[in-house]
């Protein structure tokens, strides 16, 4: 006689309100290790333990002592090493005097590295608002104290406010171009209108004008390439240049004019 196969024993099916509360019991658990899990790392981040103790500068520092640096950074850095908020650390070492830029990172457990870089003056400011700063090698306006570079004869740019990047592009082409005439730019002034002045330093003054950079310069070259024509001629030295002619310059020579037309024996209009 066959044997019959044993009747498969149905899944036990647990009532609606012992799943809800196993469900509730799962959920309270999860609930609770996560709490647990939050007050732990609530009581580290604000372990002693982890309070920044000490912050290491690099970078060529020479217009920032460390002394300056602590008095205009310190009482901004707030937080331990998890809880500071790297942003604000840099915005408050970028706030310190002569400090351009700040790279700021975490060591553990206890410490801040900070890598400054300074600004290099370039040239004087005098904007709109007559407020003296300073010019960067980037052609940035910063602040920072004037007496600091009182020593370095640094060139005056004056200029519309947003010009200063445009402004030191020019100084340092037209510079070289200058260079026959054995005088450096003492001031470099740009008009609200776009038009070109310099004052040298040895007392002179050109009036460049406008117009592109190429063209600019071009007509710089020309007049610092034949002005020693004149100026041999005359024995004298310059005291104003107009380079804004379109086929010439005229000059004025220190008791000596020259213009254009030439009416006279002492007045020529240089081509």
């Amino acid at each position: 006689m066959a044997r019959r196969a044993p009747t498969p024993v149905p899944p036990l099916v647990l009532p609606a309100d012992v799943r809800l509360m196993n469900g509730v019991a799962r959920l309270l658990i999860v609930l609770i290790v996560l709490g647990l899990l939050g007050s732990a790392l609530f009581w580290l981040t604000r372990a002693p333990w982890f309070d920044i103790r000490s912050v290491q500068l690099e970078g060529e520092l020479e217009r920032s002592s460390v002394a300056t640096i602590r008095a205009n950074a310190g009482p901004r850095l707030a937080g331990n090493f998890f809880s500071i908020d790297l942003q604000r650390t840099r915005a408050a070492f970028e706030s310190v005097p002569w400090v351009r830029k700040a790279v700021v990172r975490r060591v553990w457990p206890n410490r801040l590295v900070v890598r400054l870089e300074e600004h290099r003056a370039a040239a004087l400011w005098q904007g709109e608002e007559g407020n003296d700063r300073l010019v960067n090698a980037q052609g940035e306006v910063f602040e920072a104290n004037l007496g600091d570079v009182e020593d370095e004869n640094l060139p005056t740019f004056a200029g519309p406010d947003g010009r200063a990047a445009e402004m030191l592009s020019m100084y340092r082409r037209l510079q070289p171009a200058l260079q026959p005439l054995q005088a450096a730019i003492d001031t470099l002034q740009l008009s609200k209108r776009g038009s070109w002045r310099v004052a040298l330093d040895n007392g002179a003054s050109v009036e460049i004008g406008r117009g592109t950079e190429p063209e600019l310069l071009a007509r710089t070259e020309r007049f610092a390439r034949t002005l020693t024509q004149v100026t041999g001629r005359y024995r004298q030295p310059l005291l104003y240049a107009d380079l804004r002619h379109t086929d010439g310059y005229a000059v004025r020579l220190r008791g000596v004019t020259t213009t254009e037309p030439p009416p006279a024996g002492k007045k020529t209009f240089i081509r």
